[in-house]
């Protein structure tokens, strides 16, 4: 009789390993599945934005931003940089 108690106990015991482990995979391929079409709506939503810019850029080229034209050095690293051209901002004369 304590046999027949020992098997059913290891099948019990495997039936509910196996909902356990199932339920567990599941859940993560769902949870991927998830994090996959966010990924893919916020690529499709960054390209969107990247082809309204171009849109934009092509639609208003007159206010593009300009070069320095003046010769200034624009490099923040360099100790005689000119501020003005390192902040961006235009000369008005």
């Amino acid at each position: 009789m304590s046999t027949s108690v020992g098997v059913n106990v290891l099948r019990w015991g495997a039936l509910a390993t196996g909902v356990f482990y199932g339920l567990y995979n599941q859940v993560s391929i769902s949870s991927r599945e998830r994090l996959q079409a966010k990924q893919r709506e916020w690529d499709h939503h960054e390209s969107l934005i990247q082809q309204a810019k171009a849109e934009w850029a092509k639609t208003h080229p007159s206010e593009q931003p300009k070069p320095a034209s003046s010769g200034a050095k624009a490099d923040s690293q360099d100790p005689n940089a000119d501020i003005n051209v390192v902040l961006g901002i235009a000369d008005e004369k």
